[in-house]
């Protein structure tokens, strides 16, 4: 079982972890890769709280974190229901939150899972196998609109319409029922439409948009992201990666949308940015790391806001 090397792990130490008798939640446990070196970093004073929905990351978690076991607890649960979980362990504030986002490369190359177009797998892309709602249902079921909605919204595909009407089309002949069948429809759909390369494989956003779909990825996102917040102690700050900009933009929109005027008021705090663009992969780590080369990364702090105009506290967000 191989989980993808930690994307990023020396910038989040540094902006994340700067109190080491502090509770820190890792909301996309995984392998557990930022999670060994967060508990290191704050051990033993400190505890680590690690949240996912993949029992087998769960489990492989455990192992590779059993030497700092004392310290550290581990949740299977999606991060939309962070609150519920720490009210449930008797935590009512945290110093840091940190959220990973996108599929792993063990879920990536677990031909059961259905995540890649590179291999020949069945449709599935659930990140919770207890769920329900799975890849084949959504391609074999939903309507051409629901489709292009789909394709057009989460995965911002410019041939969304003619794709949807193409799968409807084609599952009217058989079921859609593996990865390969359905990269391959899209492939030749593109070979025929554009008759030329293609920067990225043809299938990706297709791919990209019915995870997001399956997984409800940017609903329970921006919920688990006002979650955090709420639940951050004064200073303690909140970090995240992401891999698309359908992501980013949601955690940019809601970390904006906390720097408000209307949400101070209302909550009495409020958050700044620590820088004022996303932080990148250095190029060394992108060589060595080929899933880093997408990934953004922004932090935030909680601060108690002072009475002020609204530029001002715009220029606190902003970082200046």
């Amino acid at each position: 079982m191989t989980f993808h090397r930690p994307v990023m792990l020396a910038q989040v130490l540094e902006n994340l972890v700067i109190k080491k008798e502090g509770i820190y939640v890792d909301c996309t446990l995984g392998g557990g890769g930022h999670a060994q070196k967060i508990v290191e970093k704050i051990y033993p004073e400190g505890l680590l709280i690690g949240l996912d929905q993949d029992i087998e990351a769960l489990e492989f978690a455990r192992k590779k974190l059993k030497d700092y076991q004392d310290r550290v607890i581990i949740v299977k649960s999606n991060f939309a229901d962070l609150e519920k979980v720490l009210s449930s362990l008797g935590v009512s504030k945290v110093s840091g939150v940190f959220f990973d986002l996108g599929v792993s490369s063990y879920q990536i190359e677990t031909q059961s899972r259905g995540f890649s177009f590179l291999n020949d797998n069945l449709l599935d892309m659930r990140m919770d196998l207890s769920k329900q709602l799975n890849a084949h249902y959504v391609v074999n079921h939903y309507s051409e609109n629901e489709l292009w909605e789909i394709f057009s919204n989460y995965g911002e595909e410019r041939f969304s319409r003619s794709i949807a009407r193409l799968i409807v089309r084609e599952r009217g002949k058989k079921p859609i029922e593996t990865t390969k069948q359905l990269a391959e429809l899209i492939t030749n759909f593109y070979a025929r439409s554009r008759k030329g390369r293609w920067r990225i494989h043809p299938a990706t956003k297709i791919f990209q948009a019915l995870r997001i779909e399956v997984n409800n990825e940017l609903g329970v996102l921006k919920e688990a992201l006002v979650q955090a917040i709420k639940l951050l102690e004064i200073k303690g700050r909140i970090g995240v990666i992401s891999y698309h900009s359908l992501e980013d933009r949601v955690v940019k929109n809601t970390f904006r949308e906390w720097a408000t005027g209307e949400v101070i008021r209302q909550y009495g705090y409020g958050l700044r940015k620590l820088d004022k663009k996303p932080l990148y992969p250095a190029e060394e780590e992108i060589r060595k790391n080929r899933r880093a080369r997408s990934a953004r990364m922004r932090f935030a702090e909680k601060v108690y806001l002072e009475e002020g105009s609204e530029n001002e506290r715009n220029d606190l967000f902003r970082g200046r």
